[in-house]
């Protein structure tokens, strides 16, 4: 890694109780700029005609003139020595930071919501789920699937959001991804009415958004989801509602300890996996010879976390 030989370690261990031994090139590289040819060169490419271009537009600039005092890379080379090479502001890559972390360690906490698109009869022609869930309950909040996508009729839905869950002011967080319904100015200006706080995704990451992009691949991989278009809105609408049913009520989430989102939701949880507990230890007394070890884990999930930070991620490794 460090480009020396066992041989040249011991060599130096022994002669010199093991101090580095390297001292660079006996001979200066020919091709050295001269202290003052680097002070010429730093003085054009800091000159206010040179300051706001790159060395491979000013050494061309300059050949053109009939001068020529080194080549591209030994500018570069000089300014990063002058620590001269840096972005200017309004040319510096746009860095998106990761949303905040968001913990729910009970229901209507944290809320994220979607849109995917329903096929239509017309090629080319959409209808579009609306969808926001409990990331503690992975319980579906809503569902309403329209002929198109805007912030005014997210905005209705939230506002009928907020009267069926009775939520108060300042009560869920809202996370969403950076889509043009998303961000509109009627659906921000209803959620700070409602008291709603808000948290996005960074632009084209869908991992920001995770729980509602494993929910849309649910529905979509079910068997009963047609493989052909859905034929009216109406139509859409009713099979989204028995998925809806189906998965609140009846799919047991892996995420959850194999309970359902509703059990979930309601506090029906700690019952249902006592219960569970001590069908598996009734049976593991009746035959102790099928069980080579512990009973299956029958704890609650727990609390959840949406886009954990480093930190998070490292205690989550280790309790795992």
């Amino acid at each position: 890694m460090v480009g020396l030989s066992l041989r040249t370690l011991q060599r130096w261990q022994r002669v010199g109780g093991g101090e580095d031994g390297r001292h660079g090139p006996n001979t200066m590289p020919k091709n050295k700029l001269s202290a003052a040819e680097e002070k010429r060169l730093l003085a054009v490419l800091t000159s206010p005609e040179f300051r706001d271009l790159s060395p491979r537009q000013v050494i061309p600039a300059l050949a053109d003139r009939g001068e020529y005092i080194a080549s591209e890379a030994t500018a570069y080379r000089l300014l990063r020595a002058h620590e001269l090479q840096h972005h200017r502001e309004n040319t510096r890559p746009r860095r998106h930071k990761k949303p905040d972390e968001l913990v729910a360690d009970a229901p209507n906490q944290v809320y994220c919501w979607d849109i995917t698109y329903l096929k239509s009869p017309i090629s080319g022609i959409f209808y579009y789920l609306y969808l926001v869930t409990d990331i503690f309950s992975r319980r579906i909040v809503s569902a309403k699937v329209y002929d198109q996508e805007s912030d005014e009729l997210a905005a209705e839905l939230f506002c009928a959001v907020q009267r069926k869950e009775g939520l108060a002011p300042d009560q869920v967080v809202l996370h969403s991804d950076n889509g043009a319904p998303m961000k509109g100015a009627i659906l921000k200006a209803t959620l700070e009415r409602l008291g709603v706080l808000t948290s996005y995704s960074r632009p084209r990451t869908s991992d920001d958004n995770p729980f509602v992009e494993s929910l849309f691949g649910t529905m979509k991989a079910r068997v009963s989801y047609p493989k052909g278009p859905f034929h009216c809105l109406t139509e859409s609408q009713n099979w989204v509602d028995a998925f809806v049913c189906w998965y609140n009520n009846e799919h047991r989430h892996g995420g959850l300890n194999w309970i359902t989102p509703a059990a979930r939701h309601s506090g029906d949880e700690r019952g249902i996996l006592c219960r569970r507990q001590q069908t598996y230890e009734a049976a593991r007394k009746r035959r102790p010879e099928r069980w080579s070890g512990r009973i299956r884990n029958c704890q609650p999930a727990g609390p959840v976390t949406l886009n954990p930070s480093a930190a998070t991620t490292t205690l989550m490794a280790q309790a795992a």
